[in-house]
């Protein structure tokens, strides 16, 4: 019963900060409702990959790519922009942990004064930095890859070239 009442949980308060953010960035009323289910799917995948195991980058990477695919359908059914709905529902997958505690990491260095003290909390700084840089990538990557799948000129059309036309 206790992981039922957590998994609805995740699902409130992911839908809740989709919704916040989407009003924040001044969307559209009529869409509203889809960035809020479109939010709280995207923290249930999230949720459910991290119990699986799957790491919080690949798990970050699963729900952007679900966002990514869905939001492209709707934004055509809903005669809008995809980024109108898939910016608000994913900004709540921002890993503001992990660049919390670097700063933290970058400011405690300043406190510090034995040496194995400074070298563990250059560790912590760069463990938290590239694991905040591997979720933000991972992000942008599963936001953009249907983009690039199924656009006119996608990834498929696409023609490699040896760059001497390029401005």
């Amino acid at each position: 019963m206790v992981f039922e009442i957590q998994i609805i949980e995740k699902l409130i308060w992911s839908g809740v900060a989709g919704a916040g953010f989407a009003f924040i960035f001044n969307v559209p009323r009529r869409i509203i409702l889809s960035v809020f289910i479109i939010a709280a799917i995207t923290g249930f995948i999230k949720f459910v990959a991290i119990l699986n195991g799957a790491g919080i980058i690949f798990s970050s990477l699963y729900s952007a790519s679900f966002v990514g695919f869905v939001s492209i359908p709707i934004a055509k059914y809903k005669h809008t922009s995809p980024f109108v709905i898939s910016i608000p529902s994913i900004i709540s997958l921002i890993p503001g942990y992990f660049g919390y505690k670097t700063l933290l990491g970058i400011m405690r260095i300043a406190l510090v004064n034995n040496l194995t003290d400074e070298i563990s909390t250059i560790l912590m700084i760069i463990h938290n930095a590239l694991n905040m840089m591997f979720i933000l990538g991972s992000l942008a990557i599963g936001v953009s890859l249907p983009w690039l799948l199924f656009r006119e000129k996608g990834l498929r059309k696409m023609k490699i070239t040896d760059g001497s036309n390029l401005v």
